[in-house]
């Protein structure tokens, strides 16, 4: 594996921050493609350990992993450069669209051009199911665990952290006594590379202080019970406990939004929602929107648009700060204890069911893009989703066999088939309303 160059490293991560669509699953398969199997910058069982690490960590992993990639190839730098281009580019769009939304803009082409994008994106999935499945199932018993996770997930609505944390205890214990059902391999040793040099107690420090640097400044300008305050507060809160993405905290943020700030008016937590999945980088960039119409509805002392960005500014900067946080703190712990036979074991097991978990995002992702509506059937202590098979959605059946044509057999990029899928989604709508 050849080290790029730090240049290298900022462009292709500028570029990932892009077109990084369709959620975790969306945007791990597109870094998983661009980094381990196109350009070998990472092994594939360093990027799936490194997956598992911030799977157990609060926070959007897409992000986190990208972050942990930079670092790993150049230190805190490159943390920081792959970490903020991930985050940047959606920001800003989301951004521009909270402030459509407020100012009542007509968006309503959004919905139809991202159909396209959502097709394509299933297909990446569903590719990088494959392909990551093919990988990490070696055994029996690492194949009995993803099916286990994935249905824990499907039909228990499992937490999240329970199906990871457990599969992790499994795999230390089978480690132990049966190694041989996790066909663990050997880990070379850690090479001196940036990161390890990483003097981690100042950068743990230094972010810290910029965790909290907002509280200061809102205190200091606009004192303690200004709406900037109270949004600093709340998504700070929400940064700690965002374990399994944005989903996991989707209905605790909407309450809290509507019934306990009323910054929010019912129904627009969907509306925000659908616009982060418009956009690229972390589904949790909705937090964003939650913060800019909080500040741009009681804007004193300054304009609604001026507060709206503050709003969203603020938002965002305590939502991905300790992302940063808790990679630089933990990631080179990990890299050291990587080589303990028990801990291999347990992000073997991790990686497994991951596998189950990608594959529960790729059904709740199918049935969301290829429905009009999806209920919740539930017999005893099972819960299924259950779509409604008289609200198919053709043209998002018609969209996604293109993706999956445009992919798996014309092999084309992933770019490509993003802008193609898009603009068929806008033709088709257009015809079909001539």
């Amino acid at each position: 594996m050849d080290k790029p160059s730090f240049q290298e490293l900022v462009r292709l991560f500028g570029r990932i921050g892009l077109v990084s669509f369709g959620g975790p699953a969306g945007q791990i398969a597109l870094m998983h493609k661009e980094l381990v199997h196109e350009r070998q910058w990472i092994g594939e069982e360093q990027f799936l350990r490194a997956l598992n690490f911030c799977h157990l960590l609060p926070g959007p992993e897409a992000q986190q992993l990208a972050t942990w990639v930079g670092w790993r190839l150049h230190g805190v730098r490159g943390g920081l450069a792959a970490g903020g281009l991930f985050v940047l580019p959606g920001a800003l769009v989301m951004l521009l669209l909270s402030m459509v939304y407020a100012l009542a803009a007509n968006v309503r082409w959004f919905p139809v051009l991202f159909l396209g994008i959502k097709a394509a994106v299933l297909a990446l999935v569903v590719q990088a199911l494959l392909r990551i499945g093919g990988r990490a199932l070696n055994t029996r018993f690492k194949l009995g665990l993803s099916i286990a996770s994935f249905l824990a997930l499907t039909l228990f609505n499992a937490p999240f952290p329970l199906v990871v944390l457990g599969a992790g205890v499994i795999g230390a214990l089978a480690a132990a006594r049966r190694p041989q059902w996790l066909k663990l391999k050997d880990v070379p040793p850690a090479q001196d590379e940036a990161a390890s040099r990483t003097p981690v107690r100042a950068v743990v420090v230094a972010l810290a202080a910029a965790w909290a640097l907002p509280f200061v400044l809102i205190a200091l300008l606009l004192g303690p019970h200004h709406v900037l305050m109270d949004i600093a507060a709340f998504f700070s809160r929400l940064a700690v406990v965002t374990f399994g993405g944005a989903y996991a905290v989707l209905a605790y943020m909407a309450q809290e939004a509507v019934q306990t700030y009323q910054w929010l008016k019912p129904g627009e937590m969907a509306d925000g929602l659908g616009l982060a999945e418009t956009t690229p980088g972390p589904l949790i960039m909705v937090t964003q929107f939650v913060g800019f119409l909080a500040a741009f509805r009681m804007p004193e002392p300054f304009s609604p648009l001026v507060a709206g960005m503050l709003g969203a500014l603020v938002t965002t900067w305590v939502t991905f700060v300790p992302c940063f946080l808790w990679i630089f703190a933990l990631a080179p712990w990990i890299e050291r204890l990587e080589h303990a036979q028990r801990l291999q074991g347990a992000l073997s097991a991790l990686t497994a069911a991951v596998v189950g978990v990608v594959a529960n995002v790729a059904l709740w992702f199918a049935l969301h893009v290829l429905f009009w509506e999806v209920g919740n059937a539930r017999l005893g202590p099972l819960s299924v989703a259950v779509p409604d098979i008289h609200m198919l959605n053709v043209q998002a059946l018609a969209l996604s066999a293109l993706a999956f044509a445009l992919l798996f057999w014309a092999r084309m990029g992933i770019v490509t088939i993003l802008g193609l899928c898009g603009l068929a989604a806008l033709l088709l709508r257009a015809w079909l309303h001539m």
